[in-house]
């Protein structure tokens, strides 16, 4: 075979290769189910992220009933953890322990049906080092938030380090009584800080979360001490009860929050900062977003020349036929993954992920490119379409079927 020869044989190996590669795929994998360990009635609050090496972390609260007191339950956070590229997965395990006395949250005592012996482990944010090592923090009865961390990868944990007194700091401006990490994944910033946003509340209004600020946490010594920043979307009139906030760096380096809240426009809010923790820009509507009042997913993908942001959320601003009080509330149901391709400005793309009943979501990206989606649905007949659904699943896609036109 001459030089040329091999040189058009090489050139139609290449061009097969691409071809395969950007054939549009999809695939779903159920990683916990309402019924498959009955301690747990109810898997709720999805977080999942890709660490340095390549490992697939998924995590959930796991609650004691199914209906109810719900947030104040019994909870438990639940690891599984996958080395396939989220092909397959290990079993879940309980990754946060706190020893010693604890007490139920005078706030949640003020509510029916809310046993003092329950133990409240709530949610969970997890950061990929650039370093390799994991960051978590987590909550205890939506009062205390504690530190850890991995250096095997999610294999095992430190001794969770009490923080909770950096969100003394808030008290300044805002006195909460209530307070939360994210929930979904941290960042990492490309200077090194280690970020969470966090939403505060007094406690006063529903089920005791209400109302609410969304503010960030951080640490710019890998973890050892944390931070308040400052509030960055207070509760108003127009802005109302900004809670459960996702966060991208950009590429200025600026930080964007994502925020959910429950304002009548039915939008979620936006804004940014130079450092993602100060200087916040103005709270702005994307018009391109909606909210159902839900938790989201943002994440960037970076991959093959490539830089996108991805957003997940439920995309509807409907109630199913017959619900009591029209137009109070969304139903959560459509689940769709939106392409921003220039840093969240606009977002041109958005398709179908799950048709019907889907809720909570997160977002991740390995990297062979193959971006996944963990979120909460009902998907199984069992007629469990409320706030969290029966079961937590991950879709595994790549960019082709993301842009392809259904």
């Amino acid at each position: 075979m001459n030089s040329l020869c091999r040189h058009l044989l090489a050139t139609l190996l290449i061009a097969a290769s691409t071809a395969a590669a950007a054939e549009p795929w999809v695939e779903k994998i159920d990683l916990f189910t309402v019924g498959d360990n009955p301690a747990h009635q109810l898997y709720h609050i999805p977080g999942v992220l890709v660490t340095a090496r390549g490992s697939v972390l998924a995590w959930c609260e796991a609650r004691k009933r199914a209906a109810g007191v719900s947030d104040w339950d019994d909870i438990r956070i639940l690891l599984r953890r996958s080395t396939d590229d989220g092909r397959t997965w290990s079993e879940p395990r309980n990754i946060a322990q706190v020893d010693g006395p604890k007490r139920k949250n005078p706030f949640a005592m003020r509510m029916k049906n809310v046993d003092p012996g329950d133990v409240t482990y709530n949610n969970p944010v997890l950061i990929a080092g650039t370093d390799g090592t994991v960051h978590m923090l987590f909550c205890l009865e939506y009062e205390r938030v504690f530190y850890q961390r991995s250096e095997d990868d999610g294999l095992s944990w430190g001794s969770p380090v009490e923080i909770t007194g950096a969100f003394e700091a808030f008290k300044k401006g805002y006195d909460w009584k209530v307070l939360a990490t994210g929930p979904n994944h941290g960042i990492q910033l490309q200077n090194g800080r280690l970020l969470v946003p966090v939403w505060l509340s007094t406690g006063e209004g529903g089920n005791a979360h209400r109302p609410s600020v969304t503010s960030t946490v951080f640490s710019d010594d890998d973890g050892r001490t944390w931070q308040a920043g400052d509030i960055a979307v207070p509760c108003t009139d127009d802005w109302i009860n900004p809670n459960e906030t996702v966060a991208v760096e950009l590429e200025n380096g600026r930080v964007m929050l994502n925020v959910r809240n429950e304002s009548k426009t039915h939008r979620r809010l936006v804004t940014t900062s130079p450092d993602g923790a100060t200087n916040w820009s103005k709270p702005r509507f994307d018009e391109a977003l909606l909210e159902p009042i839900c938790m989201a997913g943002l994440v960037r993908y970076r991959h093959e020349g490539r830089s996108l942001l991805l957003f997940s959320n439920p995309h509807n601003l409907e109630r199913a036929k017959g619900a009591a009080e029209p137009g109070k509330s969304r139903d959560r149901r459509n689940l769709s993954i939106k392409i921003s391709r220039d840093e969240g400005d606009t977002w041109p793309v958005n398709r179908l992920l799950e048709n019907g009943p889907s809720m909570y979501s997160d977002l991740a990206v390995t990297p062979s490119g193959t971006i996944l989606c963990f979120y909460g649905r009902s998907g199984d007949g069992s007629g469990l379409a409320h706030f969290a659904g029966g079961r937590l699943t991950l879709a595994r896609f790549n960019l082709a079927w993301l842009e392809q036109q259904p």
